[in-house]
C-alpha cells in the first residue's frame, strides 16, 4: 500500500472518529452550556416555606426538554428539568413545549426567516428520524413521540393530559398520596403546521392542546416580536386561531408581535396564555410585552406565566424571580400571575426544577401571602386548564 493512500486512509478514519466523537459529545456539550445551572451554595429555606411547598400544586407553561436527547425518566447531569427533578421539586403539571425552528444567538432584537435555523442543525446532530431534518411538523410530532414513550414506560410517573377528565385523574392521584406528574404538550411556534392547515389536527391528534403562533420568526401566522416586519395576523393564521378557539387549544402569545397578539385579542372571547415571559415596568426590554397589553390580556381572563431567566426578569436569582411575580401581581392582579420557567430552552437560571422551594422562600420573604402563593406556583394554571381543556 503506497504511503497516499496511506495517508488517504488515516485522514478519513480521523473524520470518521470526529464525526463519532461530535455526535457522541456535541449535543451534549452544547446543551450543557445553553441549559446551564448557576453553581451555588444550598439555598436556605424556612421551616414554614419548606412546609407550605409540600402543600401546593405547582404548574409551570413552558419547558423546552424534549428538544434534547435524555431520558426524562432518569436524573440528568445537565439540563433544568427532569421528572425525578420535577417530583423533587413538588411539581405537578409540566408543559413540555416542541422547538421546531429557532436562529443561532437567540437574538430577540429582531432576525430575517432566511436566518440558519440552529434547530436543523441539533436534529441532525442527535441522530433524530429523517423526516425531521426538514419538517417542522415532524419535528414537533417527533417530540411528542419521545414525551408518550416516557409515559407508557412510567405510568404511574406520568400521565399526559389531553383533557378536564386526565387532569382530574393526576389532581386526584396526587391527592392520594402518589407521586404523579401531568405533563402537557405545546408547540412554540406555529411553524409548526409547516404552513397546512391540514398539520393542526395532527398535532391535536398527538395531543397538543397549546400553541404560540410565532416563535423568533415572522412566519405564515403571524409576525414576531423578534422579526423584521411586525406584522399582525396573516388570513391564514387568522384561520388557525378560530380553529384552536374550536378544538379548545390553548393560545399562546409569548414571542408574537404586539399587533398580532391584540388581533387575537380582538378575534377570541376565550382567555389566552403568555406562557413565559416577564412584566415590561420591572425589567424594561424588548422581550416582554407592554404594560397595557399585558393588562388587556388578564382583562380578558388571561395568565401570564413569570420566567426564571434574566432577560425577562433583570434577576434570575430566587429573590429576582420573587420581585417579578410580586410586580406581575400588582399590574395585573394575583388572579393573572403563574409560572412559566423557559427550562431547558437555552436559558441559564440559579436553579433547576429540584429547588423550587427556594421560589417559595422567597415569595413569603418577598410578602406574599401563602394564599397568593398558592394561586401563583399553580392554583390559577390548574383552574385556567379547568376551563380551557377539552372534555
Amino acid at each position: 500500500m503506497s504511503l497516499l493512500r496511506k495517508g488517504l486512509y488515516g485522514l478519513v478514519g480521523l473524520a470518521v472518529l470526529g464525526l463519532a466523537g461530535f455526535l457522541t459529545f456535541g449535543p451534549g456539550i452544547v446543551e450543557n452550556a445553553q441549559n446551564r445551572v448557576v453553581e451555588h451554595a444550598p439555598y436556605a429555606i424556612s421551616d414554614e416555606a419548606r412546609d407550605l411547598h409540600k402543600t401546593l400544586i405547582i404548574g409551570d407553561w413552558h419547558a423546552d426538554s424534549l428538544m434534547w436527547n435524555r431520558d426524562l425518566l432518569k436524573r440528568g447531569k445537565r439540563g433544568q428539568v427532569d421528572l425525578p427533578r420535577l417530583s423533587d421539586g413538588n411539581v405537578a403539571l409540566q408543559f413540555f413545549t416542541t422547538v421546531t425552528k429557532s436562529p443561532s444567538g437567540l437574538n430577540y432584537e429582531q432576525n430575517s426567516a432566511e436566518t440558519n435555523d440552529s434547530i436543523t442543525l441539533l436534529v441532525m446532530a442527535q441522530l433524530w428520524p429523517m423526516r425531521t431534518w426538514d419538517s417542522r411538523t415532524e419535528r414537533a410530532l417527533y417530540q411528542s413521540k419521545k414525551l408518550h414513550g416516557f409515559a407508557a414506560r412510567a405510568p404511574e410517573t406520568l400521565k399526559i393530559i389531553r383533557t378536564r377528565t386526565d387532569l382530574e385523574a393526576v389532581l386526584t392521584a396526587r391527592a392520594a398520596g402518589k407521586p404523579m406528574i401531568g405533563g402537557l404538550l405545546g408547540a412554540e411556534g406555529g411553524h409548526a403546521l409547516d404552513g397546512d392547515f391540514a398539520n393542526l389536527d395532527r398535532l391535536y391528534d398527538a395531543g397538543f392542546r397549546l400553541m404560540g403562533l410565532t416563535h423568533f420568526f415572522d412566519n405564515a401566522l403571524a409576525g414576531s416580536l423578534h422579526g423584521i416586519s411586525n406584522a399582525g395576523l396573516t388570513e391564514f393564521g387568522r384561520q388557525v386561531v378560530r380553529a384552536m378557539v374550536d378544538k379548545k387549544m390553548i393560545i399562546d402569545l409569548a414571542h408574537l408581535s404586539p399587533k398580532a397578539a391584540q388581533e387575537v385579542l380582538d378575534m377570541v372571547d376565550v382567555p389566552v396564555v403568555v406562557s413565559h415571559t416577564g412584566i415590561h415596568s420591572h425589567c424594561e426590554v424588548k422581550r416582554n410585552f407592554s404594560d397595557d397589553l399585558m393588562q388587556a390580556i388578564a382583562a380578558k381572563g388571561g395568565l401570564i406565566g413569570i420566567g426564571y431567566w434574566e432577560d425577562v426578569t433583570c434577576d434570575a436569582t430566587p429573590d429576582g424571580v420573587a420581585k417579578a411575580i410580586v410586580a406581575a401581581i400588582a399590574l395585573l392582579g394575583v388572579d393573572h400571575v403563574s409560572l412559566g420557567s423557559d427550562y431547558d430552552g437555552a436559558v441559564e437560571t440559579t436553579y433547576d426544577t429540584s429547588e423550587l422551594a427556594a421560589l417559595t422562600d422567597a415569595l413569603l420573604r418577598a410578602g406574599v401571602t401563602p394564599i397568593d402563593i398558592a394561586k401563583v406556583m399553580g392554583g390559577n394554571m390548574v383552574k385556567f386548564l379547568t376551563a380551557s381543556l377539552p372534555q
